[in-house]
């Protein structure tokens, strides 16, 4: 991977320096379809989509003054493996509390899969800094050597700009089709699998 560690001059922060969360959610619902073989209830969608966007809570600390490079910076904490870790765990201990059926490693590994790709496609992206995977105990940033998809425009009216079809369509290209494609795989390698058992 590439490193890319703060220094101690501040740039600018890049507001524009993420996928679009459309994006985001909807990595969740296919990864979600894929792991679910049977009906979920809503709670378990509105977790999924949330994890999927989580991380990016952390653009508030702009508005509060944090530094970019900063522990709890964007890209930062949020974005780490451990906060995706501790997010699994909350869901599985306090959001399905009583629920046995979610009660299993499976459950958590979805979880934290989910948060934790956050940061992956974040990694993928070819503006601002890289991605803390590895905070609070190492703060550099990485990102992938290859990164296909373009910073997302901030706001309604970026998506309807060139730049924001742009974004659109190589984010179908290089993460919703493969996704699709992923499914459909996993799909039909369960029904094959489960119709011979």
């Amino acid at each position: 991977m590439v490193c890319e560690r703060p220094s101690g001059a501040e740039r600018k922060p890049d507001l524009k320096s993420m996928a679009t969360a459309v994006t985001h959610a909807f990595f969740s619902l296919v990864l979600g379809k894929t792991f679910a073989r049977e009906e979920m209830p809503w709670r378990f969608w509105i977790f999924a989509i949330g994890c999927s966007i989580l991380p990016d809570v952390d653009v508030i600390g702009f508005s509060l003054g944090m530094p970019y490079g900063g522990i709890f910076g964007h890209r930062g904490f949020f974005h780490s493996l451990l906060f995706a870790f501790l997010v699994s765990m909350s869901i599985i201990f306090w959001g399905f509390k009583g629920d046995s059926k979610f009660f299993n490693p499976r459950w958590g590994l979805f979880f934290f899969l989910l948060t934790s790709a956050h940061g992956v496609l974040d990694a993928l992206t070819n503006g601002g800094w890289g991605v803390a995977f590895f905070s609070p105990f190492d703060t550099t940033r990485y990102f992938f050597p290859w990164r296909p998809l373009k910073v997302s425009p901030i706001g309604l009216a970026g998506f309807f700009s060139p730049w924001g079809r742009e974004v659109i369509l190589r984010e179908m290209i290089w993460i919703w089709t493969p996704s699709v494609l992923l499914l459909t795989v996993v799909r039909g390698g369960q029904r094959i699998f489960f119709k011979g058992s």
